[in-house]
């Protein structure tokens, strides 16, 4: 499955946000993919909109994978100042509605 989401960053930190986004450490990388999480992408708009894409079985089941784990509670602690709204950005994550795909 496709799933697409937003999100919103503040705009006095979008630089940082970047910066981190550089350097996401390797077991970060490695907890992601070993959730189900394929082809993850995340694009954003000089104006703070975060626009995320991944590939994945059952994104609600990847998205449990990824709160049982160590890392993930540590990245989301240290990411949360980040965005704009209350809480962990991963429980803010709503897929949008898929309404057209070209192969």
């Amino acid at each position: 499955m496709r799933i697409c989401f937003t999100l919103r960053v503040r705009p006095d930190r979008i630089d940082e946000y970047k910066a981190r986004h550089r350097e996401v450490w390797p077991e970060m990388r490695a907890a992601l993919s070993e959730a189900g999480w394929h082809n993850y992408s995340l694009f954003l708009a000089e104006d703070g909109l975060l626009i995320g894409y991944l590939e994945c079985d059952d994104f609600h089941a990847a998205l449990a994978e990824m709160a049982r784990t160590e890392v993930n509670a540590r990245w989301q602690a240290e990411m949360a100042g980040f965005f704009v709204g209350d809480g962990n950005a991963d429980e803010r994550m709503r897929p949008l509605d898929e309404v057209f795909h070209l192969d």
